[in-house]
């Protein structure tokens, strides 16, 4: 049943198929994180989505500059969340308040072991699992270019994680004749995806790729942090189960040295696959 779903969700992505689903409309309570009126997200601080999602810090799309008229960080909104095949948007808010914006991380991460690395600095070995649950190092793949893409399972944004997996498998089948590149999704949420989890959602899709791969953060904590945070990636909530992230790829070459960096999902797989053929000719 997963692997149905990863499918048909990617045929509607990639090739523009609709389905005949109707426009669905979740009623959403939060709090105003952040808001981007350049890109036309607000992120919101929201509380379980009945039948749709579990409390998280995630961006919403506006299709309206003026839904922005009256909107401040902090305030506590109710508005509608309209899920239409491959868009989703907010709409309809309502100022209730005011609320008490979530706990953001200090200066700790910042600086340091964990501080992002810059394109041409090296990102430190880290050591994950592996779908078999068997210990892999980032090392183990030294001498070869890797794609470093950050994910978890219970995302249900469409265009977010799901669509950053699809975009690994295109390049993983672009690149699938060639030993010089490897494509690693690595998921951040320590506490619920497993190798177990991740083989039942991701198994079936990466079963016929040698250069793509999912690893589980499961009890390596500080390896996952490391990681993501030299990669440019946030994440946090992990044991609140209020999950936040922004999303980042990364290239690190041969050395484990940064070459090229995507933030955002915005990104496109064709752009990247160009741009990763330039930076291993370099």
């Amino acid at each position: 049943m997963i692997q149905i779903r990863f499918l048909s969700f990617l045929a509607i992505t990639l090739f523009g198929i609709h389905c005949s689903d109707p426009v669905k409309t979740y009623p959403v309570k939060g709090v105003i994180v952040d808001l981007k009126p350049g890109e036309k997200i607000v992120v919101v601080d929201h509380d379980t989505i009945p039948d749709l999602m579990m409390p998280m810090v995630m961006p919403f799309n506006l299709k309206d500059l003026k839904d922005f008229d009256g909107l401040s960080i902090g305030d506590s909104i109710h508005f509608e969340f309209i899920w239409a095949d491959t868009v989703t948007y907010a709409k309809n808010f309502r100022v209730i308040g005011k609320g008490q914006l979530p706990e953001t991380e200090n200066g700790f991460f910042k600086d340091g072991e964990y501080a992002e690395r810059k394109i041409g600095e090296t990102i430190d070995d880290v050591t994950l699992l592996n779908l078999d649950s068997s210990l892999v190092r980032l090392s183990d793949s030294d001498g070869k270019y890797r794609f470093l893409s950050f994910i978890f399972t219970r995302c249900p944004m469409p265009t977010m994680c799901p669509a950053v997996v699809i975009k690994n498998e295109v390049l993983a089948k672009a690149f699938q004749s060639s030993d010089e590149v490897e494509f690693i999704v690595v998921s951040f949420d320590y506490l619920y995806d497993s190798p177990g989890i991740l083989k039942d959602f991701y198994g079936p899709a990466i079963s016929g790729y040698d250069n793509w791969t999912v690893w589980s953060s499961t009890n390596h904590i500080e390896d996952v942090y490391r990681l993501a945070k030299q990669s440019g990636c946030d994440f946090w909530g992990i044991e609140e189960g209020k999950i936040g992230h922004t999303l980042r790829s990364v290239l690190i070459g041969p050395n484990r040295e940064v070459v090229g960096s995507w933030p955002g999902d915005v990104w496109r797989a064709g752009d990247v696959k160009n741009a990763i053929e330039v930076l291993m000719k370099l």
